[in-house]
Parts: structure tokens; C-alpha cells; sequence
């Protein structure tokens, strides 16, 4: 019985220690008292020139870790609408504003994200929305 309430005991401390907490500190004003934050959502300019890219991407190995960063990247760019990536085609579409932003810019993200040498961009094909 001793041993059952011990091991109880034990395991029950072990969660309470090791169970995640939220020690980020919150923002406070200059008298200790926190303040509230808020996330503004990028919400997409309307496109002067509204355009798609479509292109070929090699060198990704998963949909998470390659196809998902690369599309993050992508749709983060000033001028992007919309970015996605295909793991299972290789391929990428973006629509953006080809008054913000050039198909050379989309291709030298994609190179550069990682290592800089993992991706490499082929067929890039454009084509006016207008």
C-alpha cells in the first residue's frame, strides 16, 4: 500500500513539474500592469498588375518540412495574393503583382530558402490575369 502511494505520489509530481507552462513573458506597461496584444493578419493589396507564376521545383523530399516552408516563404513576399506548392506534382502557382514583384524574385526565394542549394526552379511559365 505504502509503495502504490508513493509511486501515486511520485508520478503526480513528475506531471506537475514537467507539464508545459506558458512562461513567455507578457508584454507590461511602465506601472507592471500587462497589456493586451493583437495579431494583425497581412491582408493582400489588390494587384495593379495581377499575374501567375507557375514553375517546376526539384530537390523537395516532404510535404511538411519542403513543399510547406517554401510555400510560407512565398506567400510572406510583398506582392504575393497567393502562393501554393505542390509536393506530390514538384510544382508551384503564385499569383502576385507584377508591379511589386518579377518571376526572378519568386525563383531566387525558393533557391535561397534552406540551405541555398537544395531547390532548384525550372519551366517557369507566366501569364496575365488582366
Amino acid at each position: 500500500m505504502n509503495f502504490t502511494k508513493s509511486l501515486l505520489i511520485c508520478g503526480l509530481a513528475s506531471t506537475l513539474l514537467l507539464s508545459c507552462k506558458d512562461t513567455a513573458s507578457k508584454p507590461t506597461t511602465a506601472d507592471g500592469n500587462e497589456t493586451s496584444t493583437t495579431v494583425e493578419k497581412k491582408v493582400p493589396a489588390v494587384a495593379v498588375k495581377p499575374e501567375t507564376a507557375s514553375f517546376k521545383i526539384e530537390g523537395m523530399t516532404c510535404a511538411i518540412g519542403c513543399a510547406k516552408t517554401i510555400e510560407k516563404k512565398l506567400a510572406k513576399m510583398d506582392g504575393v495574393q497567393k502562393a501554393t506548392v505542390d509536393f506530390d506534382k514538384k510544382e508551384a502557382t503564385v499569383d502576385f503583382d507584377a508591379s511589386v514583384l518579377t518571376p526572378e524574385k519568386l525563383v531566387q526565394a525558393v533557391e535561397s530558402t534552406g540551405d541555398g542549394a537544395t531547390y532548384k526552379v525550372s519551366n517557369v511559365k507566366t501569364n496575365n490575369k488582366a
